[in-house]
């Protein structure tokens, strides 16, 4: 009885360290893929020669032969990122910076 209530004293302890741990690698990994998407926008926009105001084709972006061998997603949801025109401030966005503006965008 004394080992099963240790067991559950260190579990109501470390659960809540484990969540938070987890959500901070998520953003952290987030922020990383959206420089490197950031980096292979502006490198696909100077070699193809795209202006400001062209819809990024991300098409273009991944691929064996591209600047990214296979499409990356946000590690926290799951789903892909999403792009924009070349020259906007922010050229690729996370799906979960509407609902969570402060972790998911790159500053």
């Amino acid at each position: 009885m004394i080992v099963v209530s240790i067991i559950g004293l260190l579990a109501a302890v470390s659960i809540p360290n484990y969540v938070k741990t987890r959500e901070v690698s998520h953003r952290k990994a987030c922020i990383a893929n959206l420089k490197q998407l950031e980096g292979a926008v502006q490198n696909w926009a100077l070699e193809w020669r795209q202006s400001s105001g062209v819809q990024i084709n991300s098409d273009m972006l991944f691929g064996p032969t591209n600047y990214i061998r296979k499409e990356i997603v946000c590690p926290a949801s799951g789903l892909p990122y999403n792009y924009f025109r070349v020259g906007d401030p922010r050229h690729v966005t996370c799906s979960l910076s509407a609902s969570d503006p402060e972790y998911h965008t790159l500053n």
